[in-house]
């Protein structure tokens, strides 16, 4: 039977201990801050014993994928200079019972020998899920589970082991893993904001050449509610882009096609389109931009397109250089409106609607249903909070007509905002046909241009 394996890597005490410190790791002051306990326990345990003083023996880190929470574990181990093994959450599970348990017990029976170390288990979710009765494959999660909970019952008070694990679904995991003596503390590695957006931009930027008009003020400026990998992504694509075009030194115009390729997708200025499609994409966008132009907090329009990126046909850009804790219901009521414009666009124009709307239909009806059942935004059913994730028989508790309101709610939202979207186009038709006029001539539309033609 196989054991740990290959899976599980070690960085040896001697030789490949982590190189990460916390100087390389931007963006997270407070997070680092809370983590020096930590390092100070790993260095010198004894102080803390005689104190009488119990370090927690796990620390979840929660946030979205590419915000850091691998690379602040690293950082704790580089700075305690102690070992550290990392396996994934995914890795534990086998479909032939008793196997994923097996790993665990192996992972910590690495861990004693070679502690004081740090464990970290990514994505834990994967195995750490609430408990369910089931198939087998629902069986040998569970004794998995059980196995981890044994594990970190069972430490000595001179074994230094710190278990550190990352989620970015934290509501799913067994209320049993949250229990003191095990991930008793949580820290939430955040969005950085725009200090932090600068310090990463900093970090990532030391190896590379920039022209003089570059400011990595302005690019941190520009990406609020990027994470800290996409920061560096844009960063290497830039260099990437700069090496492709013989450019001596990373430009501006190199970052802004980086930050779509990153966001939007690759350029497909190859594909053929046809006129039919090509007007039908022109009027789409336009929608979406001079619907948005008439919202308060939609008008921030950065750049309108008909070239093909991704799988998108065209796209609309808005300006992301405002870092936002807290989203209003009007922002998402109008949130919906831009979203609709660019079927309702079609729908007026062109008295017909096609496929290019269904991912604006997908994010809409997404939003929609968060209002009414994660942000309590619906006048008709109240502040009701409702997680199927969570729990997925929560909303069979609440009966079926309940269920049916819900989505009888949802279906006003859009038919509201759908209604309102057609109203500013049927109002601004004269611009509509500008905008996509100019659109199919040019492909590209900046913010400037757009502002001269929507005087």
């Amino acid at each position: 039977m196989q054991g740990l394996g290959d899976k599980g890597k070690v960085y040896d005490a001697e030789t490949t201990k982590s190189k990460i410190k916390f100087n390389d790791v931007a963006g997270l002051d407070e997070e680092k801050n809370e983590m020096i306990e930590i390092v100070d326990f790993l260095k010198e345990p004894k102080k803390f014993y005689e104190m009488g003083a119990k370090i927690p023996r796990g620390v979840l880190l929660c946030g979205q994928p590419g915000t850091g929470k691998t690379l602040i574990a690293k950082a704790i181990a580089g700075e305690a200079k102690v070992p550290f093994i990392s396996m994934s959450g995914s890795e534990f599970i086998e479909m032939f019972a008793g196997l994923g348990a097996s790993r665990v017990r192996k992972l910590f029976e690495k861990a004693k020998k070679i502690a004081p170390c740090i464990v970290f288990i990514d994505e834990i979710d994967a195995i750490g899920s609430r408990r369910t009765s089931g198939s087998g494959a629902e069986t040998e999660n569970n004794q998995t589970l059980n196995q981890l909970l044994v594990e970190m019952d069972g430490f000595d008070t001179e074994e230094t082991i710190i278990v550190l694990a990352a989620t970015n679904r934290p509501e799913m995991l067994d209320k049993a893993l949250l229990r003191p003596g095990r991930f008793d503390r949580q820290i939430t590695i955040a969005l950085p904001d725009m200090k932090g957006r600068e310090e990463i931009l900093k970090i990532h930027a030391k190896d590379k050449k920039f022209a003089d008009n570059v400011s990595m003020k302005d690019i941190a400026g520009d990406t609020a509610g990027f994470t800290g990998a996409e920061l560096a992504n844009i960063l290497n694509e830039a260099a990437i882009i700069a090496t492709i075009k013989k450019h001596e030194a990373i430009t501006q115009n190199d970052i802004e096609e980086a930050v779509k390729k990153v966001t939007v997708g690759l350029e497909k200025q190859s594909r053929v389109i046809s006129e039919k499609d090509k007007r039908l994409t022109a009027f789409h966008e336009a929608g979406h931009a001079i619907v948005s132009s008439q919202l308060e907090t939609q008008k921030d329009i950065k750049e309108v397109s008909i070239i093909p990126r991704g799988v998108a046909g065209g796209y609309t850009m808005y300006k992301t250089n405002e870092d936002k804790y807290y989203i209003s219901k009007t922002e998402m009521e109008e949130k919906l409106i831009a979203l609709l414009g660019g079927r309702a666009a079609e729908k007026l124009v062109l008295n017909d609607i096609s496929t290019g709307a269904s991912n604006d239909i997908e994010v809409a009806t997404q939003i929609a249903k968060d209002m009414i059942i994660k942000y309590g935004m619906s006048d008709n059913l109240g502040p009701i909070s409702i997680n199927t994730e969570k729990d997925p028989y929560e909303l069979q508790l609440l009966g079926e007509k309940f269920g049916d309101a819900i989505g009888a709610e949802v279906k006003i939202m859009l038919d509201t905002a759908y209604a309102r979207a057609q109203t500013i186009l049927t109002n601004n038709m004269d611009k509509l046909h500008v905008v996509a006029e100019v659109l199919i001539q040019k492909e590209v539309i900046s913010a400037e241009e757009f502002e001269e033609i929507i005087k």
